[in-house]
């Protein structure tokens, strides 16, 4: 599958996990959540810090989520990318998106060996923003 047609599979879908969000707007993750929410996605804010991101729920992880999403969005430190992987793979998460808009962003080698092994469609980098209309 190249970029592209990952892009179009994971843009595709209506229910999208965004981990990484912060009660700081201005974080990548929370502006990558405010573009897919305006553009009719249904998205879920996932960071155990919060409680509320955005002014909509936020939750711990992503088995707190209310649905299965169909695809997740990691903006978190990198170190982070392999657990989050571990855990879609789980609970039957298809896709994710490991963002980055500039250096290694969240991109984690390791993490993307996983998810690929996983069966996992990875998208391992580039930004959702400049894909979204």
């Amino acid at each position: 599958m190249t970029l592209q047609e990952a892009v179009d599979d994971f843009l595709a879908q209506k229910r999208i996990a965004v981990l990484g969000v912060s009660r700081t707007p201005t974080e990548a993750a929370n502006l990558i959540y405010r573009k897919l929410r305006e553009a009719g996605y249904t998205v879920y804010a996932v960071n155990p810090q919060a409680t509320e991101v955005e002014g909509d729920p936020c939750y711990a992880d992503l088995r707190a989520l209310p649905e299965v999403p169909d695809g997740v969005v990691i903006a978190t430190p990198p170190a982070a990318a392999l657990g989050i992987v571990e855990a879609c793979a789980a609970l039957g998460i298809p896709r994710v998106w490991i963002h980055r808009s500039f250096g290694t962003g969240s991109v984690s080698e390791q993490a993307v060996q996983r998810a690929e092994a996983l069966g996992l469609t990875v998208i391992p980098g580039a930004c959702p923003m400049m894909f979204v209309a």
